[in-house]
């Protein structure tokens, strides 16, 4: 029997949306000299405000008084200082939690209930953890007296857009370097919103600046000759573009890039533990996860079930109005990002993968797309091997141990993996095998401060989060 769910939704009156924005440069809001585009929301189409686009000369005065605010204030305070700042961050993050989450639901098409319950209190946990360190680095294992690089370069995506501000920017603070922002083009808005809370946490000016604009933005910060440290979490083929132009440059890059994570499960896994697994694994932020377990292999004896219950689970999905408490999967971001999942999807049909998705009635306007898996996928399909980021999951099967090891490294990628079993020693042995910077077992889509996130080959170099994330951001 199913159960109808009547709307609740989340009132868009606690955000005060301004009809146009400007850049954040030197601790105040000011004009940006290129042209404006429009932030628009993915599940309505809707104009939500306009956004100016910065320059050369713009991102040129950002870092001015990013380097300004780093010699005269912010690497002579002592860390003790620095943790007050970010603490008091931490906090406001918590206290205007709400509006962060309905301004990020509305802005990026992601649920919510991801929002609210996953991405802001882990905003708000990073600061508070960064801000622990920020008096003790001498401890953190990088040399006896670390030092802070100078003005560091961020650059980040849209799929988390304020959970990357908080991995980029907590630590860049707590080592004693300030920062140069650049959020993505269509979702700059909470970036935004963080500028207000650092002018409410009374934080000295230019320590945080924030650009906004498209590639040409990010290429005017990536170039500046006066950038000490540079980051970047987004697609592989940027950041490998990103890897050349500073290749004869001692300029320090940490970036993290896509993946098509293994999700493995063996046959003496609890089964419907690894189905809610799966379904968090890929259909979390409507697939928009670079380390986004795309790629399920279960082992040939509990093929049959496994695809039963997840079929079972994923009829029961709920696909809709983000503000919706109830909503499981929320809108694509862009037009651009659905024709791509559109492109990859059409690709495995004529490659002779079979396509199921559960009857589902897609709203009329925004960008929507079905959960969708792919059965009959071999490694060779395109669908296997690139990186979709939708809510696309490609199942494969295996015999062994070790076939399920070549099958998950048999990829460009490296950044996640997840094992399903009951069995400890299999855990580690696999987890010794896999090449993948981040192994869960018995879970997925997992994160918390402490830990280092990162990956190996393609999916990019350097860790994020944990005492790792703070050796990025420091000279020693």
């Amino acid at each position: 029997m199913g159960f109808e769910y009547a709307p609740a939704l989340e009132s868009r009156s606690v955000v005060d949306l301004k009809s146009s924005y400007g850049l954040f440069i030197d601790g105040e809001f000011v004009d940006a000299s290129g042209p404006s585009f429009k932030s628009v929301s993915p599940a309505t189409e809707e104009v939500l405000a306009e956004i100016g686009q910065a320059d050369v000369a713009d991102v040129d005065r950002a870092v001015q008084a990013a380097r300004r605010a780093y010699t005269r204030t912010w690497s002579v305070m002592s860390g003790a200082e620095r943790a007050k700042y970010l603490y008091r961050i931490a906090r406001i993050i918590q206290e205007r939690s709400r509006e962060l989450a309905v301004l990020e639901a509305l802005d990026n098409g992601k649920p919510i209930r991801e929002a609210r319950d996953v991405d802001v209190p882990l905003v708000a946990a990073y600061f508070f953890y960064y801000a622990g360190w920020a008096d003790k680095l001498e401890y953190a294992g990088f040399g006896a007296t670390p030092r802070p690089l100078g003005v560091a370069a961020q650059i980040i995506p849209w799929n988390f857009p304020l959970l990357m501000l908080a991995w980029k920017i907590a630590p860049a603070l707590a080592a004693g370097n300030t920062v140069v922002l650049k959020p993505a083009e269509t979702t700059s808005l909470t970036a935004l919103l963080f500028a207000e809370i650092c002018q409410q946490a009374d934080l000295p000016p230019g320590v945080v600046n924030i650009v906004t604009g498209a590639g040409s933005t990010g290429q005017a910060l990536v170039a500046h000759p006066d950038i000490d440290k540079l980051a970047f979490t987004g697609s592989t083929e940027v950041g490998k573009a990103i890897a050349r132009s500073v290749a004869a440059s001692n300029t320090p890059v940490t970036l993290e890039l896509g993946g098509k994570a293994a999700n493995i499960v063996f046959d003496d896994a609890p089964i419907d533990q690894a189905v809610e697994g799966i379904v968090n694994g890929i259909f979390f932020n409507q697939g928009h996860v670079c380390c986004a377990g795309s790629r399920l292999l279960v082992q040939e004896s509990v093929y049959d079930d496994v695809l039963a219950r997840l079929k079972r689970r994923m009829a029961t999905l709920r696909m809709g109005d983000p503000l919706d408490k109830n909503t499981d999967v929320g809108a694509i971001n862009s037009s651009e990002q659905l024709a791509r999942i559109h492109e990859l999807t059409a690709v495995g049909e004529s490659e002779g993968a079979e396509r199921w998705s559960p009857p589902c009635d897609l709203p009329e306007r925004g960008f929507w797309f079905a959960p969708t898996i792919f059965t009959g996928v071999s490694q060779a399909h395109r669908i296997a091997r690139e990186e979709i980021f939708g809510p696309v999951l490609s199942v494969l099967t295996f015999r062994t141990p070790a076939e399920a090891v070549e099958k998950a490294n048999n990829t460009p990628f490296g950044l996640s993996a997840g094992v399903w079993t009951d069995k400890g020693s299999r855990i580690l042995w696999m987890a010794n095998q896999l090449r993948a910077g981040v192994v869960w077992a018995n879970t997925f889509n997992r994160f918390d401060p402490t830990s280092p996130f990162g990956g190996y080959k393609e999916s990019g170099y350097g860790r994020e989060g944990g005492r790792h994330g703070l050796e990025a951001y420091l000279a020693h």
